[in-house]
């Protein structure tokens, strides 16, 4: 079956609407009509090779929201009718230690990605939800509250679930000491979270006109990290930070910024390594620098279950499909809050 869909043809071009072949369903598959896909700085990456593994033709998107069409003859979590989200991920090998243990962002043989993977039962590469319909295994597909606006889950599926699953994996709890580095796509969803956990946030920004909205969205300090005095005064105060500049920057001031036994947690991916940090800090204080990647399966619906009893959404930015190059653009100076998203049902083929 084919659909229609935004297709990347070439790294130097731009995405181009045209056609794509939909695999058959098997009987664990969900078919979804997707209403609402976020657009990634990831997906930028893709389209243009920037990593230097893309294969085209490539459909980017995997912050995906829709509607269930169509299911498997084996499918029991799922009816047609459903509103349902689909993430980063949709296979794994299901029998290593970390699927078993509902981590299947580390799987050892390698997730199957939501576009630019490996379909298991073509071969073909897999593509993404800048397009009409997905089909996904069940296991790799979550529900979506129904009190929320849809349209602003769709960046949990990623930006969410990426820095929920650290603030869940580092226990943090009401009363903790929080920090969040650059207010994006990932950190606004970041502070977002964390106050609602009941943490003591404290953003760090480059630039003092996010001072505002940060507030609005829960922090309750925020550091201008160009102000040396103002970092001085937060010398040995946090119990943990989510750096989410996905740039290369110096980790020293933030390393300073933790309590003993704090935790850095990397979750922005720069295209340069960061400089070396001072292990002094680190040996004295018991100091971790640490990453984490996207998040399970299990913690996507835990994310999406806690986000509608807080009715907690991302701040987002619709577009139609024919305006993803302006915003691929937009994002590359940081010129949006916080998420662009597209309205598929809306985009002209």
């Amino acid at each position: 079956m084919k659909i229609n869909a935004l297709v990347a043809f070439h790294s130097d071009q731009p995405l181009k609407a045209g056609q794509i072949e939909l695999r058959d369903m098997q009987a664990d598959d969900v078919k979804i009509e997707i209403l609402f896909c976020g657009v990634c700085h990831s997906d930028l990456h893709m389209a243009r090779n920037e990593w230097g593994v893309s294969r085209y033709p490539l459909v980017p998107g995997h912050e995906i929201v829709g509607n269930v069409v169509a299911v498997g003859d084996n499918v029991t979590k799922f009816s047609v009718g459903d509103t349902v989200g689909v993430g980063v991920m949709v296979d794994s090998c299901r029998e290593c230690p970390f699927c078993r243990q509902h981590e299947e962002q580390y799987c050892e043989a390698g997730f199957t990605p939501t576009y630019n993977g490996t379909d298991k039962y073509t071969g073909n590469t897999t593509s993404g939800g800048y397009a009409q319909h997905v089909i996904a295994d069940q296991h790799f597909v979550v529900t979506v509250p129904d009190n929320l606006a849809l349209n602003a889950v769709a960046p949990l599926l990623c930006a969410g679930v990426t820095v929920w699953s650290p603030l869940q994996h580092f226990n943090v709890k009401a009363g903790d000491r929080v920090g969040v580095v650059g207010l994006g796509g990932l950190g606004h969803m970041a502070v977002r979270l964390a106050s609602a956990m009941g943490a003591e946030v404290t953003l760090f920004t480059t630039s003092p006109a996010k001072g505002a909205d940060a507030r609005r969205l829960g922090a309750e300090h925020v550091v201008i990290s160009r102000d040396a005095a103002q970092m001085a005064r937060c010398q040995a105060s946090l119990d943990i930070i989510l750096d989410c500049v996905a740039a290369p920057h110096d980790l020293d001031p933030y390393l300073n910024a933790l309590k003993t036994n704090g935790q850095l947690v990397l979750v922005g991916i720069p295209d340069q390594p960061h400089p070396s940090p001072n292990v002094t800090p680190m040996v004295f204080r018991r100091l971790s620098i640490t990453g984490t990647s996207i998040g399970s399966i299990q913690e996507t619906q835990q994310m999406l279950n806690f986000c509608g009893q807080h009715n907690i959404t991302a701040d987002v930015e619709m577009i139609l499909g024919d305006e993803v190059e302006t915003a691929f653009e937009r994002m590359l100076t940081s010129d949006v809050k916080y998420r662009f998203v597209i309205d598929m049902q809306k985009t002209r083929w």
